[in-house]
């Protein structure tokens, strides 16, 4: 019996030993990956993640010699969802071996200024006098130009919208990592996130990680 339990005891060191061994061989081929990513990713710059449809109307009034002039301008934009990859450091990217997690702190996701779809511009003008007689017009126009590129981009920050938008930008990034571990045979679970978003013991494994630069030393 106890001849029995000593060769298992010897058995399950070796299974255990030869885990480690492979681990520790596959640790400088997983940061060799993730940093060549790293690079690629950060030459990319800015990732597009997500975009949405908004429509923006707005109005302008002018008051010139006692006559007045209105203006009111719908247009619709598309607006992009962006994450600047070349803010994102090998200091945000974090291995944990026991968990076989790849952890990665993504910067925060920018809206660009909308893309506006000039076939759809409608405008409405009143007072016409005051509008042919004077410059009006285009201070009506640089005005509502103005504002409905305003509006665009405050809908585009609604919290709803914000919120699909990291989703997906989590996703994009977990697939950029992803992909090429895979090719590589390495089995690793991607874990992006944004700051505070991690509770308390996210943030304690994310301290005992493994930062980048020393995966497999």
């Amino acid at each position: 019996m106890n001849k029995t339990l000593g060769l298992l005891i010897v058995l399950l060191l070796i299974i255990g030993g030869g885990i480690w061994w492979a681990v520790k061989q596959s640790e400088p081929q997983m940061g060799s990956v993730v940093a060549s990513t790293l690079d690629a990713l950060q030459e990319q710059n800015r990732l597009l993640t997500f975009t949405s449809a908004s429509t923006a109307t707005v109005t302008t009034t002018q008051n010139r010699y006692g006559l007045s002039a209105k203006k009111t301008l719908i247009v619709k934009g598309v607006m992009r969802y962006e994450v600047d990859m070349a803010k994102l450091k090998s200091d945000d990217v974090r291995w944990d071996a026991a968990s076989k997690t790849l952890s990665v702190r993504i910067p925060p996701v920018e809206v660009a200024p909308p893309q506006i779809d000039l076939n759809s511009i409608q405008e409405y003008g009143e007072s016409g006098i005051l509008r042919s007689l004077t410059d009006v017009d285009t201070a009506l126009d640089t005005a509502n130009r103005a504002k409905a590129q305003t509006q665009l981009v405050s809908q585009a920050q609604s919290p709803v919208l914000m919120d699909m938008a990291r989703t997906a930008s989590k996703k994009a990034v977990a697939k950029n990592f992803e992909a090429p571990l895979k090719a590589a045979g390495i089995d690793a679970v991607i874990a992006p996130f944004f700051d505070g978003e991690r509770d308390k013991a996210a943030r304690e494994r994310w301290d005992l990680s493994t930062p980048l630069g020393q995966i497999g030393r």
